[in-house]
């Protein structure tokens, strides 16, 4: 089961920091938060939890003359979480840039520095910005087949948008689920997605296809999390053939980023299988492919050498060392050049039947 959110973890987490503040300042202290460490650096991957965890390394936002602005802000906002939280209300990043237009001399000068410091208060709080009531402006991925989304009273069959497909919306705590599928398929690209709509292979596949339109939102995330979860589904991934895809798109689904990994519990999909396009499909399938660039090699080896998740499993190792060898790439539009359809009448049957061609 998807761990449920709620709304007491922040409204304690404010508390217990404001106490300590202001216990500082009556000591003649200079009052202090402190937040975790965000990066690969700090972080620990256990196969049994599934996720990325955090070591226990600290950074501190002391009050101090060139902090002063940066330590308001932060204080404001926690304040302005508090009462989302207890009116039941809530606000997107977006709507809270423009409330500190109120704050005086602390309001953000930017959008980016009100979404820093909020980054910073979700970290320090160990929540996710949801649970403060404060939500992305974007929507998630798009899905369609064999599910029905009850959404408060309605009840949205994802087999009858025709052409279109059902939008994930930018909240997903309270979606319930009915579905007989037998598996969850999340492809990267919306063109994919497209096709394999369009000749319904949701219905010759049992299964449910969810479009993450790159490196999926939160709510993308928190969806296949809850979906995946409640039904008890397995699922399978399929993105591009490349390192973005998997070091980037694949691998934060399933295990979450360092950035974020106070909040990995509720945003990752563990069960999630990597169905391809792997190095290996390139070879096998001779897809027309493109040579990786001096970026790619780059982001192949940092991730063979510093990523916990690459370092824990062997397949990964491998794979990754083969596309270095081959410095080739992959679009999943690749199979195009076969047939137009080979992607669903040839790729996935077989790669679906022989699970040993997979990385976990």
């Amino acid at each position: 089961m998807a761990k449920k959110i709620d709304r007491k973890t922040v409204l304690d987490g404010i508390r217990f920091i404001a106490n300590d503040v202001y216990k500082s300042i009556l000591k003649n202290k200079a009052p202090q938060v402190k937040m975790p460490l965000r990066s690969l650096t700090n972080v620990k991957y256990d196969q049994k939890k599934g996720f990325f965890e955090l070591l226990g390394k600290f950074k501190a936002r002391t009050l101090t003359a060139s902090t002063i602005k940066t330590f308001a802000q932060t204080l404001l906002l926690m304040k302005e979480s508090r009462r989302l939280a207890k009116d039941e209300d809530r606000a997107s990043k977006r709507e809270m840039y423009y409330v500190s237009k109120n704050w005086g001399d602390a309001r953000f000068d930017t959008d980016s520095d009100a979404f820093n410091v909020m980054d910073d208060v979700e970290a320090m709080l160990e929540v996710n910005r949801e649970q403060m009531s404060i939500y992305p402006g974007e929507r998630g991925g798009t899905i369609a087949g064999k599910l029905i989304v009850i959404d408060g009273k309605e009840k949205i069959d994802c087999t009858k948008f025709g052409s279109g497909a059902y939008s994930i919306p930018s909240s997903v705590e309270d979606l319930k689920f009915q579905t007989k599928a037998k598996f969850i398929l999340v492809v990267e690209t919306t063109a994919l997605f497209d096709r394999l709509n369009h000749h319904r292979y949701w219905e010759k596949a049992n299964c449910i296809i969810i479009a993450m339109m790159g490196v999926p939102t939160r709510a993308t995330r928190r969806f296949i999390r809850r979906l995946a979860g409640d039904r008890k589904l397995p699922v399978y991934v399929f993105t591009d053939g490349d390192p973005y895809g998997y070091l980037n798109i694949y691998r934060t689904l399933k295990v979450g980023s360092g950035n974020a990994a106070h909040i990995n519990e509720f945003f990752c999909v563990p069960q999630a299988q990597f169905l391809g396009i792997t190095p290996k499909d390139i070879i096998d399938y001779n897809l027309p492919s493109h040579p990786l660039k001096d970026v790619d090699i780059k982001r192949l080896k940092d991730g063979i050498k510093n990523d916990p998740f690459v370092k824990t499993h062997k397949e990964w190792q491998k794979a990754l060392t083969l596309m270095a060898k081959h410095k080739k790439r992959a679009e999943q539009q690749a199979f195009a050049a076969k047939t137009l359809n080979y992607v669903y009448e040839v790729y996935l049957p077989e790669k679906l039947k022989n699970k040993k061609t997979w990385l976990p």
